[in-house]
């Protein structure tokens, strides 16, 4: 059995090298019309994919999955629709193939050129999170890769009806099927096998929990991109408008609680604690939030009656993925600084405040892939920063950080023309 998972696997990567040979060199709009032959797909698809993920749904619970796990694999009408404009937003990009990033004439007359062009094959490992299979099916077609999907067991019947229509609009464009295919199994040995296939796949995108992607990063012979957890802060400074405040906090923590650039913690300076925590902390336990909080922070709750628990250590550098936030009181901006940068993960991280350079200080000094000024965290998205999509979001800090859009799954080589040049 272990030999034939490993036939199969190897197959499919080989097919897919060869696929994205091809489709390095297809015409822009035959990758377009491949993308919006896929929106009307999915538009025209809605109860058939409904369907399939319902039968991913019921079995959720038997699989022991959180709320915020059903929530992420679930399809509504309102998402598919959403999702297929998106696919039609990557359409509409330029075509970052072929770009030219550099050009130069050495004194020899040698004309270089260095010019963007796609990474090759892509392997993406993810759990229950069916946006994912349309999301990087789009990014990488519009791109020029080709990409190997492996989802979870999760979602397993929602991933195959949406392979089938990705697979049907790429043959309809006049490209090659094999440039998306999915592993069509949910064994554990097949993931083992991709992962070691480094002469036919480039690198290795894994999207789910912590568990998932250290196992991936531990275990994977290919370069793997990647952000471990997304513990996310908001610190509203002594100099911010409280409304605005109450307003960001709030989005960022209970928008979608159980997203990677959800806030997770919250640092309130001394100064206006005392003002704005009861407010935030009544904003927030309306919406169901558990707070959990330093002394600080609990004695000012407590007296304008908002309940709260003691924090552990560990709450303070937790990702919950829930309607749970930390809260503590931070006597200064560079102590919010130090706070975000010791115990964040390099995710998402905002400050709230109308003193300029306060924010300049803050934008500069956190070390993070996105840090936001007076604005929730939850932009940090490839949608919101107008990539159409994101195959990932990396905490990296080599090739990509941030949201991987289109230019993030390409790299680049020389052109050089000479005129007869040898070397001496």
């Amino acid at each position: 059995m272990a030999e034939d998972l490993a036939t199969l696997v190897t197959a499919i990567a080989v097919r897919a090298r060869a696929a994205s040979l091809a489709l390095a060199v297809s015409p822009a709009r035959a990758r377009n019309a491949a993308l919006a032959e896929l929106a009307g797909r999915i538009d025209l698809s809605q109860d058939f994919l409904i369907r399939a993920n319902r039968r991913d749904l019921s079995a959720a619970e038997a699989n022991g999955l959180t709320p915020a796990q059903v929530d992420r694999m679930a399809l509504t009408q309102e998402r598919l629709t959403q999702l297929a404009d998106s696919v039609r937003q990557v359409a509409s990009l330029p075509d970052p193939l072929g770009e030219v990033l550099e050009e130069t004439i050495r004194p020899n007359g040698l004309r270089l050129r260095k010019v963007r062009v796609p990474i090759g094959v892509i392997g993406v490992i993810f759990e229950a999170r069916p946006n994912v299979t349309v999301d990087c099916a789009a990014l990488c077609i519009k791109s020029g890769n080709a990409v190997i999907l492996r989802g979870g067991r999760e979602i397993f019947e929602t991933n195959t009806a949406l392979a089938a229509l990705i697979s049907e609009s790429i043959a309809s464009a006049g490209l090659p099927r094999d440039c998306v295919q999915l592993i069509p199994t949910t064994d554990r040995a097949a993931l083992d096998v991709m992962l070691r296939l480094d002469s036919h796949i480039h690198c290795i995108i894994p999207r789910g929990g912590e568990g998932l992607i250290r196992f991936v990063a531990e275990n994977s012979t290919i370069p793997v991109i990647k952000h471990f957890e997304g513990v996310c802060f908001v610190y509203v400074d002594k100099a911010a408008d409280l409304s605005m405040a109450e307003s960001i906090v709030v989005n960022a923590k209970t928008q979608r609680p159980g997203v990677c650039n959800a806030a997770e913690q919250l640092l309130v300076h001394a100064g206006i604690a005392g003002a704005f925590l009861p407010r935030v902390g009544a904003a927030l336990a309306a919406k169901g939030v558990q707070l959990r909080c330093d002394g600080a922070s609990a004695a000012i709750l407590g007296a304008a009656g908002i309940a709260s628990e003691p924090a552990s250590a560990e709450d303070f550098t937790a990702e919950f993925l829930d309607l749970v936030v930390a809260v503590r009181v931070v006597g200064s901006l560079d102590q919010a600084i130090a706070t975000v940068n010791r115990d964040g993960s390099a995710h998402s991280d905002a400050i709230v405040t109308a003193d300029e350079a306060a924010a300049g200080r803050f934008l500069a000094a956190v070390d993070s892939a996105a840090v936001f000024w007076n604005a929730s965290t939850r932009f940090n998205d490839g949608f919101e920063f107008g990539f159409g999509a994101e195959i990932g979001i990396s905490t990296d800090r080599l090739h990509a950080r941030g949201p991987m859009g289109l230019r993030e799954l390409c790299s680049y080589k020389w052109l050089v023309t000479g005129t007869g040049h040898i070397r001496e």
